[in-house]
């Protein structure tokens, strides 16, 4: 990710202009999903409703797409990224994964098939997004694995056991929040987390200013996020070596205190 990059601010007219002159065939979707996001937020005015309906328009037209995949390759291709990440982390079949924004198992059929029967947990927002969940469950032969796939409206992660999970994991998840959502997760992980787990979250990352597109993507300072999970007592670092995977989005990882 470039220096230059990192400094954009994508909701500013300049920005706006400019990217539109160089890539004038994005001009015409860029508009109808200003008009389509904006018909949503004056009926979804809470986030979380507001998110969900987005996804079922998405989920709609293509599940995949949804999850931000170009095509099927991309998707496979993001999947075995996430996978391969953790798995070099020492994501051991043993381990009980929450995988928050779990999608439609993009990364998560991966998780699934490494992790022992009943240890994956996959939450999200939206009920038309794990319908496609099921059916890649299903297209990937992994009925036996048990995997719990859920519906939730919020991250406060209360239904959950404590101390329960050596890993949970958020991808594109923050890159979709407000910060009042990332702050309602960061003050509940900690509860679920297992003695040496930790909670890895991906987000849109920015030197410049702190700004928001279409309500839909979410641009922070690494600064601000690791201050965040540090004021609900948890430890949190920058991830350098996922800066060298062929991915837009940085990475934090938090724990608890040794």
């Amino acid at each position: 990710m470039s220096r230059k990059s990192l400094l954009a601010n994508r909701a500013s007219l300049t920005h706006k202009i400019g990217y539109a002159v160089r890539h004038p065939a994005r001009i015409t979707p860029y508009v109808k999903r200003t008009a389509r996001d904006t018909w949503l937020r004056l009926k979804h005015p809470d986030h979380v409703a507001y998110y969900r309906a987005v996804m079922a328009s998405d989920a709609g037209r293509n599940p995949e797409a949804a999850v931000g995949s170009r095509s099927h390759d991309r998707w496979l291709a993001l999947g075995e990224m996430q996978f391969d990440y953790l798995a070099g982390h020492g994501l051991a079949p043993g381990h009980r994964m929450l995988d928050i924004g779990c999608g439609n198992l993009r990364a998560g059929w991966r998780f699934i098939a490494h992790l022992d029967t009943g240890n994956y947990y996959g939450i999200d927002i939206s009920p038309d997004i794990l319908i496609s969940a099921k059916q890649t469950l299903t297209t990937y032969e992994l009925q036996d694995k048990l995997p719990h796939l859920t519906l939730t409206q919020d991250l406060k992660l209360d239904f959950l056991p404590s101390a329960h999970f050596d890993v949970v994991h958020a991808h594109s998840v923050f890159s979709h929040s407000p910060i009042g959502v990332i702050d309602e997760c960061l003050a509940h992980v900690g509860r679920i987390l297992a003695p040496g787990g930790f909670f890895d979250f991906t987000f849109d990352r920015t030197e410049g200013a702190e700004h928001q597109v279409l309500r839909e993507d979410f641009y922070y300072r690494t600064e601000t996020l690791l201050q965040l999970a540090r004021g609900h007592g948890l430890q949190a670092r920058f991830m350098e070596d996922w800066e060298k995977r062929p991915h837009g989005q940085s990475k934090i990882r938090v724990n608890h205190p040794e």
